[in-house]
């Protein structure tokens, strides 16, 4: 399933994300992240009390692993890690956008056809059929 979800063209929202989430994990927040340099979006990931703290002290992209119900820094297995360079909240104080900038390649755990991770939004929705185009194939 994860397979047709992830490289399909199928359009296949998860619209129950969010109350998975808070069964698990009680206090997390969402974080939008954002290339510092190209200004893209490539993750929507959650972070809780001690994932942001550390990742102000640490200056790294720490966040909340909401399916392991732990710390989790990005890309700390792979080497695809990210420099943590600004950190904004929205008004509410319920979100944040973070500014990274990546040490080597992408964010994504998918991989392109020439096995390099890619950013998570890599597929662009069809407004008239609804189906996905992969930009990063």
């Amino acid at each position: 399933m994860s397979q047709i979800v992830e490289e399909g063209t199928a359009l296949m929202l998860d619209f129950a994300k969010i109350a998975k989430i808070a069964e698990r994990c009680k206090d997390v927040i969402p974080v939008a992240i954002q290339n510092a340099d190209t200004g893209a979006v490539i993750l929507v990931a959650y972070t809780n009390e001690l994932a942001f703290r550390q990742s102000l002290e640490h200056r790294r992209l720490i966040l909340w692993s909401t399916s392991r119900n732990e710390l989790w820094e990005k890309g700390k297995s792979s080497g695809e890690t990210f420099d943590l360079v600004e950190a904004f909240v929205n008004c509410e104080q319920n979100s944040l956008l973070y500014k990274v900038r990546p040490r080597r390649g992408g964010i994504c755990h998918t991989k392109n056809a020439k096995n390099l991770p890619r950013d998570c939004y890599y597929r662009r929705i069809d407004f008239l059929t609804g189906d996905l185009e992969n930009l990063d194939p």
